[in-house]
């Protein structure tokens, strides 16, 4: 008789707890935007990230204001959006069709609730010089570092459940938190988003991407493991 898989308890309770950390670091930076407390900071942060005799020149050379641009590209909407139908289209032909849903839910409806957000705090974008991005949406949250986020965290972990060494789930796991972390700091020295906008990103997308996880987990039982673990 084949015996039913437990659900992994202290899995569920410990991703439930980093997305309500994420949560509440995403409404702490929130408020504090809202009532202008971060101004100051954000302006110096940016500022620090210029050249003091031309604001329009970022510090450093001049490939890594090209490499800010290549990276920063890595969290664009047809970016992201190309990969995550490519991956839901394998899982689909693979025969995994609940996991392509559930990709395709979680990611589509978290880059919607980052658009709903921004126009929801309608913060104006850094002027304090050109950038030479263009922009059309608020600022507030960033969603190139939330929905990055979400996104290659949500593969990344997907990805890393189908390894069967842990230090190779460790690695995936951690290049995806890499690239989306390189993602948020290309907007932030690139001056297209405040530093705040960009950490209430990471959080706000992190935290739905342990979210939307720890639900189908406790949901679907057997989500995300494989036999034999």
């Amino acid at each position: 008789m084949r015996l039913p898989i437990r659900r992994p308890e202290p899995l569920l309770l410990g991703m439930a707890l980093l997305a309500a950390i994420g949560l509440w670091l995403f409404i702490a930076v929130a408020e504090e935007v809202s009532e202008g407390e971060t101004g100051a900071l954000d302006r110096a942060i940016l500022l620090a990230m210029r050249d003091p005799a031309n604001l329009q020149q970022a510090v450093g050379p001049a490939w890594l204001d090209q490499a800010a641009r290549d990276i920063t590209a890595l969290g664009s909407t047809s970016v992201l959006s190309l990969l995550v139908l490519l991956v839901v289209l394998f899982l689909w032909l693979l025969g995994r069709r609940g996991m392509a849903l559930y990709v395709l839910v979680s990611t589509s409806v978290g880059a919607g609730l980052s658009f709903l957000l921004k126009a929801l705090f309608q913060r104006p974008r850094p002027n304090l010089f050109p950038h030479g991005d263009t922009v059309l949406t608020a600022s507030f949250p960033s969603g190139h570092a939330m929905i990055s986020t979400l996104v290659y965290l949500t593969l990344g972990v997907l990805l890393a459940r189908l390894l069967t060494e842990r230090r190779l789930e460790i690695f995936v796991v951690l290049s995806a938190m890499l690239v989306a972390l390189l993602v948020g700091l290309s907007r932030i020295y690139l001056g297209v988003h405040w530093p705040t906008d960009v950490l209430a990103g990471w959080a706000g997308g992190a935290s739905w991407a342990l979210l939307c996880w720890t639900l189908a987990m406790w949901v679907w039982p057997g989500f995300g493991l494989r036999s034999g673990r």
